[in-house]
């Protein structure tokens, strides 16, 4: 991609001209030699552990975490550290926000590069906000991460005002709260168009998914 800085040291992404909050001015993450350097599901929890305090946004970052590893799992069909990368990607992606919010990405980023993990991981946490990053999701891991990433606050969010949770929660319901523009305000409406745009599977199936295989994370 090709960007330019304005006057206020944002920077513009010249081909799809969207303003970058948080470019990280790069494309290529970790070593390939590291393609074997996972970490272990304890590491990345205590990771989680030291570098977020706040209770809400860590359960953000498990709920996304199960949804990944759901995800694998059912349908892309993997196994073992295979499963685990989207696990790991989706339970780390937030890691820095909470601590370094001006340089959100950059700062988890390099720390796993500095950890020699393995690049899909990095890569995956890197593009999962393209209009904040600058980085396009390539992967089906990396559009996935993008596609739940948004979506899951926002189902949690639905269940939190209904008295019985997640329990008979539809989906009708949570896509009437997203043409709701006042409610969960903070979720980019865009976000989850363009990801959703990007992938094979429809809305109501994604959102049907999250319900089902996030609910237990609380």
């Amino acid at each position: 991609m090709k960007y330019k800085c304005d006057k206020n040291r944002k920077f513009v992404d010249q081909t799809n001209k969207k303003m970058l909050t948080h470019p990280l001015n790069r494309s290529s993450f970790g070593n390939p030699a590291n393609e074997n350097n996972v970490p272990s599901l304890e590491e990345a929890n205590q990771l989680l552990h030291d570098w977020v305090p706040n209770e809400k946004l860590r359960l953000h970052m498990k709920q996304v975490a199960a949804v990944m590893k759901a995800w694998a799992i059912q349908r892309e069909g993997l196994t073992g550290t295979e499963a685990l990368k989207w696990e790991i990607a989706g339970l780390l992606h937030d890691a820095d926000w909470e601590k370094y919010p001006n340089d959100h990405c950059r700062v988890i980023i390099e720390k796993l590069e500095e950890m020699q993990v393995v690049p899909s991981i990095i890569r995956c946490i890197a593009s999962h906000g393209p209009r904040y990053f600058g980085v396009e999701p390539e992967s089906k891991m990396d559009k996935m991460i993008y596609v739940f990433d948004e979506l899951s606050g926002f189902v949690h969010a639905s269940a939190l005002i209904r008295p019985t949770r997640y329990e008979g929660m539809d989906v009708k319901s949570v896509q009437k709260k997203l043409k709701n523009l006042a409610f969960a305000a903070q979720v980019n409406r865009d976000d989850i168009s363009d990801a959703i745009s990007r992938i094979d599977t429809p809305l109501e199936e994604i959102i049907d998914f999250i319900i089902k295989n996030q609910k237990e994370v609380v």
